[in-house]
């Protein structure tokens, strides 16, 4: 919802301008309290409002009003910081020559008044809209209850073994009630299954009364009440009764019977707090089976036996196909190549299979029309069976909270099929102004509460975990990005920029996708009310002007570069974007050798995020003014070598400026750890620094970082001849993620400091020397540790653990060019929670070992046995060693060997 996003923006934009300690305007007070008197007020009735039914390609009326008001207010309070700051500033080549306080205050007083005057008149509209409750109360007709006579007949393919699973919970386990949950994303068939296992006969032969109701999202429980017992008391005479009756007879009924009740698409725990009393508990195996989109909803029942559906594997999803399109006849042959890209396309969406099938069910069948369908796959799904399909998916988005549907719309921002990396993700939506800010919470926290939330809905997929179990990296289903950019087009959300230069006016947002650069240059002239800026990466946008009031850029990706290290897209003049003095958020790649911020710099009053890529080689030199940047929570330089190029950062001013916010410091050359620098980042959680000349020989110059007592992520990389410096270290114990290159350092005794770091979730170590030849771990050292990898860590012959609680977590083992040593101690295979080793290029008894541990798993475990091994080797002979959980690859070839060199660890793969 873009009226609400707004809302919400507008309000951080007064939040920021009342906290900061040096705003570059002030709204008069009257104003203010005005101002946020009206946004306060429209954001509550947002909260209760159900627009009037309009046509699905049109947005609310009255919602954009609301929209088109708050953005009206966001131009003028920030025109006017332009304003202000430029008549305050002149900037003669890189110097700030500071011209006294002038100011504009009469104009913008009238201006804001203005909108003031028009957020009265909409309050009042919606304060009438409000008192009535016609339009306020949520009221569901009885077809949001259907009884189970009309259940469609619909297939179930390739959810054999979760019917099953399913049937043995209904028919097993213990005497008492239990519910079973059905969770999964819309369209993936969670209704279907709960069908199948509503007809099936064994349901019936087992339970003695069954019912069926559907819920909703707008539920009635007077309605659910009285269909349940219209269903097993077979009469539907129960008009006339209050909720409190219906609730009662239904016990009565129910009582002394065992009972099966499904209840289809709910959506909250409230219906059932408000129901559960109607369902006796009498010892029987009476069953209750829910189906939600909700995945949190398992534990706010209290339960343990939820089902989760998955997507359909490549067998099923041609079954379902095959038998949707032409039920018991043969698949003609001419078809079947562009019939399986069909599928493929699908994703495994039962939905999307069914629709798509039941289109080609009954159209023409020839090869011609399939390609064309093959290619218009999901505008096809989307749009051509609203009822089915359509209304389904809608309804996810439909009914979120308002506070999550600008998130979810944002998520169309990225290419199809994109894995996204969820850090980036929750910068881009605070430096959007989509949080709303909750007392004793950073925007971070709240950030990660949103995604966790659209994930718990089914609407974000995960990708890939983290060890701590947070969402490392994140996908959109095609189909509901579909429906993600049909709203977005809808409420005018943002833009999309292709081929051709199609810009609406006022656009906030541009999303440039594949767009040359002849289409880059004619769009940048009507950019003028531009909020944000998101290139795909590979487009070079070079000389950014007439964006004054631009609050997000994003030109670089480290995600896609690592992709594709050829791309050449990003941002060339540097100077030119930060001449941008709204700027929240800046992700950019830089082209020249070497580089400076301008000290203008701290004219960025709002900037939260900053990320420059160099070329390996190359840096970029920060100003002091850098120091002063109030509100910066990341500065982040890429580079694809760590130990080249990155982010010179001056010694702080002896002016006292506090960083509170910063959370992020990564890529940073020769930082001079000193007490000073430590006390202007008191909240660092991530760090990482590079040390590559004679700097580290100034005193005690990493000696302070145990004082980063917030400090969760570091990595330090020590250039070769100084690696005595980092001996000194003494590490915070707030860390959870270490990663060190160490070149020639001894690891003896650095390893004891590491292994009593408390809360140590991931070690990695690359290079370093066991100068006794051994390593033997100390029990109740690292406690926490869910990863350990060791890189050419040189000297190590023989690794000893007394026993496997000396890492009681371990979940994952690296090793790499460890050629000394003897093996891998037995007692890593104990370990309960490990679940993979991977060796690359070690020797080759480790290898054996390492086999030797996996036969003695199998024996234990048997089929269940979830230890995976991955090893890499230079000898051909070592393949013998392949099993099913045993995989063996290598380099054999001696050119290849000759040619191969090893490389220090890219930047950004450390997280």
């Amino acid at each position: 919802m873009a009226a609400y996003g707004a809302l919400v923006s507008l309000m951080h934009i007064i939040d920021r301008l009342e906290k900061h300690p040096s705003p570059p305007i002030s709204i008069y007070k009257q104003q203010l309290e005005s101002l946020t008197e009206n946004v306060t007020f429209l954001q509550d009735f947002l909260d209760a409002y159900i627009p009037p039914a309009v046509d699905d390609h049109e947005a609310d009326p009255l919602e954009c009003r609301i929209a088109d008001a708050v953005y009206a207010a966001e131009d003028v309070i920030e025109s006017q910081i332009v304003l202000q700051i430029h008549n305050r500033y002149t900037i003669i080549g890189d110097i700030i020559i500071t011209l006294g306080v002038a100011t504009i205050e009469e104009d913008f007083y009238h201006d804001l008044q203005q909108v003031i005057e028009e957020m009265n008149l909409i309050k009042k509209e919606a304060m009438e809209i409000a008192t009535g409750a016609d339009q306020m109360q949520r009221k569901v007709s009885s077809t949001h209850a259907g009884s189970s006579s009309t259940v469609k007949e619909s297939m179930m393919v390739g959810f054999d073994e979760v019917l099953l699973e399913v049937l043995d919970k209904l028919t097993g386990g213990q005497l008492s009630r239990q519910i079973i949950p059905i969770m999964g994303m819309g369209g993936i068939g969670k209704t279907t299954l709960a069908r199948h296992v509503f007809q099936h006969a064994l349901v019936k032969e087992h339970f003695d009364i069954c019912a069926w109701t559907t819920i909703s999202q707008t539920y009635n429980v007077r309605e659910a009440l009285r269909e349940f017992l219209s269903q097993v008391s077979g009469n539907s005479g129960s008009d006339d009764l209050s909720e409190g009756e219906l609730g009662l007879k239904l016990y009565q009924y129910l009582w002394g019977r065992r009972y099966l009740i499904i209840m289809d698409d709910m959506w909250s725990i409230e219906v059932w707090d408000k129901i559960r009393s109607s369902f006796p508990d009498c010892n029987d195996g009476s069953r209750i089976i829910v189906t939600t989109r909700m995945s949190n909803l398992n534990l706010q029942l209290g339960e343990s036996y939820g089902v989760g559906m998955k997507f359909l594997d490549e067998a099923s999803c041609w079954d379902l196909f095959t038998n949707t399109v032409f039920g018991g006849e043969s698949f003609p042959p001419e078809l079947e190549d562009i019939g399986k890209k069909i599928v493929a396309n699908c994703k495994g969406l039962p939905l999307s299979i069914a629709t798509i099938g039941g289109l080609l069910a009954k159209s023409e069948r020839t090869r011609e029309y399939w390609v064309r369908i093959e290619q218009n796959l999901n505008s096809i799904v989307i749009t051509n069976n609203d009822e089915f399909c359509l209304k389904i998916l809608r309804m996810s988005y439909t009914y979120l909270p308002n506070y999550l549907k600008p998130c979810f719309l944002y998520m169309g921002v990225f290419e199809e099929d994109r894995s996204i990396r969820a850090s980036m993700l929750k910068k881009l939506w605070v430096s959007e102004g989509f949080l709303k800010p909750v007392s004793g919470k950073c925007l971070e926290t709240m950030a990660e509460e949103y995604l966790k939330e659209l994930v718990d809905r089914n609407l974000i997929l995960v990708d890939e975990l983290g060890l701590s179990g947070n969402v490392k990296f994140c996908k959109l289903h095609d189909l509901l990005r579909d429906v993600c950019l049909k709203e977005v087009e809808k409420e005018r959300f943002y833009g999309i920029i292709g081929e051709f230069p199609l810009v609406k006016d006022n656009e906030r947002r541009v999303v440039f996708q594949n767009a040359g650069r002849r289409v880059i240059r004619e769009v940048s002239r009507s950019l003028s009310h531009v909020r944000s800026i998101i290139c795909y990466e590979g487009i070079n946008f070079e000389r950014p002007h007439n964006l004054r009031l631009l609050r997000t850029v994003k030109a670089y990706d480290r995600d896609t570069h690592r992709r594709d290290k050829t791309i050449e897209g990003g941002v060339h003049f540097l100077g030119n974007v930060f001449q941008l003095v709204n700027s929240r958020h800046i992700a950019v790649r830089l082209h020249s050798e070497y580089q400076s911020f301008p000290s203008s710099i701290n004219l960025l009053w709002n900037l939260s995020t900053l990320i420059v890529h160099v070329e390996p080689r190359h840096e970029v030199v920060a100003p002091i003014e850098i120091w002063k940047l109030h509100q910066l929570r990341h500065l982040e330089c890429m580079s694809l070598q760590t130990d080249r190029g990155g982010l010179i950062l001056p010694d702080p001013p002896s002016e006292m400026v506090i960083m509170e916010n910063l959370q992020t410091l990564r890529g940073v050359h020769n930082l001079y750890l000193n007490e000073e620098v430590v006390q202007r980042i008191p909240n660092v959680q991530k760090l990482h620094l590079i040390y590559n000349s004679e700097y580290m020989e100034r005193a005690n110059c990493l000696s302070n970082l145990e004082c980063l007592s917030k400090l969760e992520n570091f990595y330090c990389s020590i250039y070769r001849g100084y690696d005595e410096y980092l001996q000194r270290i003494s590490f915070p114990h707030s860390l959870k993620k270490l990663k060190l290159i160490l070149n020639s350092v001894e690891l003896d005794e650095i390893l004891q400091k590491i292994g009593w770091l408390p809360l140590l979730q991931k070690l990695e170590l690359w290079g370093g020397t066991f100068k006794r030849g051994k390593w033997d771990t100390i029990e109740g050292q690292f406690r926490s540790l869910k990863l350990l990898q060791l890189d050419y860590c040189n000297g190590l012959k023989n690794w000893t653990m007394a026993e496997s609680s000396h890492f009681p977590l371990l979940q994952e083992l690296r090793l790499l060019g460890l050629d000394e040593l003897e093996e891998i101690p037995s007692e890593v295979g104990e370990i309960a929670t490990l679940k993979s080793i991977t060796l690359k290029y070690c020797s080759e008894s480790a290898v054996v070992s390492a086999k030797k541990i996996v036969e003695e798993q199998e024996e234990l475990q048997g089929d269940q046995l979830e230890l995976r091994v991955r090893a890499e080797v230079w000898n051909r002979r070592l393949q013998r060693l392949a099993s099913p959980n045993f995989e063996v690859t290598g380099i054999f070839n001696a050119k290849l060997l000759e040619s191969s060199s090893i490389q220090y660890p890219q930047v950004f793969l450390f997280e």
